[in-house]
């Protein structure tokens, strides 16, 4: 079982269940991560990007009132 290179738990995912482009999420420590490849296993930190795009539109929100 592949582990987290975040947290070095374990991830919940066979290699045999997965193929590249799907996400999968650390249940410790919650990093989502991009399969880029099968074999050998290759994981890519998921951007935060949406995140940061939520964040944004609350202070633009705060700076309205």
């Amino acid at each position: 079982m592949p582990s987290c290179p975040e947290c070095e738990n374990d991830l919940d995912f066979e290699l045999d269940e997965v193929e590249e482009g799907d996400m999968v999420v650390c249940d410790e420590c919650g990093t989502e991560y991009e399969i880029v490849g099968v074999e050998p296993l290759e994981l890519s930190r998921a951007d935060g990007d949406f995140d940061d795009d939520d964040d944004d539109l609350v202070e633009e929100e705060e700076e309205d009132e």
